[in-house]
């Protein structure tokens, strides 16, 4: 019988009402991409390349710290989700900087520069328009 080995989740949690994780949402990290799913008969999963990660913001309410859970808004190049927020997690001020450890040490791997990022692929396009441009206009 073959031995099936368990995935290598390097966070795992769920969105929680007054500190418990009484919710079908579930936020995972694992392969350099943070996963999330919700519901419990219909479910959709979607998922997140950790290199996508512009800014990252923590926010916690009174409510919040009294639990110890705080929301972690990630603002993302991601072309289907540019916002995504992680709701009530626990930990969330290390989770937040483990987060942001592990997108810097994912950019450093792949060689990604924050240009590639934002889709300007040509430093010399100065207007946007995919055409090269030219301090004085003339193209030679």
């Amino acid at each position: 019988m073959a031995d099936k080995a368990k995935p290598e989740y390097l966070w795992k949690d769920r969105k929680r009402y007054l500190g418990l994780p009484l919710s079908f949402t579930r936020y995972y990290i694992r392969d350099q991409r943070l996963y999330y799913s919700k519901g419990l008969f219909n479910t959709v999963e979607e998922e997140l390349l950790l290199y996508r990660v512009l800014d990252i913001k923590l926010s916690r309410t009174l409510g919040d710290k009294l639990v110890g859970v705080g929301t972690i808004t990630l603002f993302t190049a991601d072309k289907t989700n540019t916002k995504l927020d992680l709701v009530r997690v626990k930990n969330p001020k290390q989770v937040r900087d483990m987060i942001s450890r592990l997108v810097e040490a994912e950019r450093a791997r792949i060689n990604i520069q924050g240009r590639e990022l934002f889709g300007v692929s040509n430093p010399m396009d100065i207007d946007g328009d995919g055409i090269m441009d030219t301090i004085d206009g003339d193209i030679s």
